[in-house]
């Protein structure tokens, strides 16, 4: 993690151990919703924060680009199971983590709590008809939400002027609070690499989040996220997508959770 991103964390109190050579915070969703608002409350700093599951943790080892960017994030939570126990085993047993800290729970929760906080939210990515369904869901079920400003990107390569156009639609919107919708690894590197130019605020890459949300993505019954098989049933649902991505990056994080552990056992 970068020396910004250690302060800021160090300044929160908050302990991170290594995973994949991800800063991968210990914590619960209550503490990282704190956070989150907390900092949405500082007006002239952008904070990024990541869900992160094992394709992260192993596109930070593989890629070194989408490694760099990811240095720049200020806090990384545990979205996936895998993240907690290789996180757990480094820590002492009445400090372990009982559970992840799932991206679209921790947007569910924190944009309900902000429904009594001076905050604004604003979504980026999917498209257009996305983004309403998104939006109806969180005014019914956090009407008192500020729902301040929402953009579907052009897919595939953007103009030149397309960072400057997002941008300006943050700062009309006087968003805090950005969710970043744009599927991995485009929207770590697109939060990371332009940090030092974004509108302040806190971006938080959640990945399917909003497909979840919008109700155009089943998500996994709830024992299968509890034991950390919710990879399996989305490899169930979209086969011919997500086999390449879950038997390589499976397996690779496997890999580099036993040498990293070996390693420290030397």
């Amino acid at each position: 993690m970068t020396q910004t991103g250690s302060r800021a964390a160090a300044e929160a109190d908050v302990r991170t151990v290594p995973v994949c050579g991800l800063p991968v915070a210990v914590l619960d969703y209550g503490r990282a919703v704190e956070l989150i608002l907390g900092w949405a409350g500082d007006r002239e700093t952008v904070y990024a924060v990541e869900a992160a599951n094992t394709h992260v943790g192993v596109q930070s080892r593989r890629d070194k680009e989408f490694g760099a960017a990811m240095d720049r994030f200020d806090l990384v939570c545990p979205d996936g199971m895998p993240l907690v126990w290789a996180a757990n085993h480094q820590i002492p047993h009445e400090e372990r983590m009982r559970d992840r800290v799932y991206g679209p729970t921790l947007m569910l929760r924190t944009i309900k709590a902000s429904e009594k906080e001076p905050v604004r939210h604003f979504f980026l990515g999917g498209r257009e008809s996305t983004l309403k369904k998104l939006e109806a869901r969180f005014k019914e079920d956090c009407p008192d939400a500020v729902l301040a400003g929402a953009y579907s990107p052009p897919f595939g390569e953007w103009p030149e002027d397309e960072f400057e156009r997002i941008c300006d639609k943050i700062r009309e919107s006087g968003s805090n609070i950005i969710w970043v919708g744009l599927g991995c690894p485009k929207q770590e590197k697109w939060i990371g690499q332009h940090k030092d130019r974004l509108p302040p605020g806190v971006y938080l890459g959640v990945g399917a989040a909003f497909a979840f949300h919008a109700g155009e993505v089943r998500q996994a019954p709830p024992f299968l996220q509890r034991i950390g098989m919710e990879w399996f049933y989305r490899l169930l649902m979209e086969p011919r997508r997500l086999f390449r991505r879950y038997l390589v990056n499976n397996t690779l994080f496997i890999g580099y959770w036993l040498a990293d552990t070996m390693k420290r056992n030397d």
